[in-house]
């Protein structure tokens, strides 16, 4: 990891704001290690659902899905339900949060109530205090991180981390290289690299 790489680009590609965002960010990181991993989960979702607007993909990208570094994510200061779970992620390995408590979660999302029967796609980042435990959600569109069970709104489909692929809720992955099966999460790291995040 290179957070100094990533700070001059940030200066360079997107200028003096987005500096200033990646500088915070790095003293937010910095200010949360040995902090209890409850405490980390509040400052990493409230960093990004405080500075970052959410909009769809085709208006912060220009693409129908694209999934962005934190990097990018910061510079263009919006984007949607992934590039917050990507930019949370990052966040709390880097301040210290085993990977293996953490998983980027593909949900199905309720929208519009507890009867409803829309659905949609939606992505969110689950911690996992233990391998079989209710997770903890970090959410975009939900300020406050409430447990799984507190969320019937959201069917997991899927979750993964840089270790390995869950399928549904399940406690053992499915697979021990998700950049085989998801070549989004494969180019995202590849990027993520480029610019530091090693």
């Amino acid at each position: 990891t290179d957070l100094d790489r990533m700070q001059r680009l940030a200066q360079s590609r997107y200028g003096q704001g987005t500096a200033a965002m990646v500088a915070d960010w790095r003293t937010a990181i910095n200010a949360m290690q040995g902090l209890p991993d409850e405490e980390m989960l509040i400052k990493a979702n409230d960093f990004f659902n405080t500075r970052i607007q959410w909009v769809q993909d085709p208006e912060a990208w220009g693409q129908k899905d694209y999934w962005a570094t934190p990097l990018e994510t910061m510079g263009n200061g919006k984007g949607d339900c992934e590039d917050f779970a990507i930019a949370k992620y990052a966040t709390l390995l880097l301040a210290g949060v085993d990977i293996d408590k953490l998983r980027i979660t593909y949900v199905k999302a309720k929208i519009g109530g507890p009867y409803s029967k829309v659905h949609a796609a939606h992505m969110v980042l689950a911690y996992y205090p233990t391998p079989g435990a209710d997770p903890k959600i970090l959410d975009n569109l939900v300020m406050q991180i409430q447990p799984a069970s507190l969320r019937p709104d959201l069917t997991p489909v899927f979750g993964f981390n840089s270790n390995g692929l869950w399928v549904g809720g399940a406690a053992a992955p499915a697979t021990k290289d998700p950049g085989a099966k998801l070549s989004r999460w494969r180019d995202l790291l590849a990027r993520a690299a480029a610019e530091g995040l090693g």
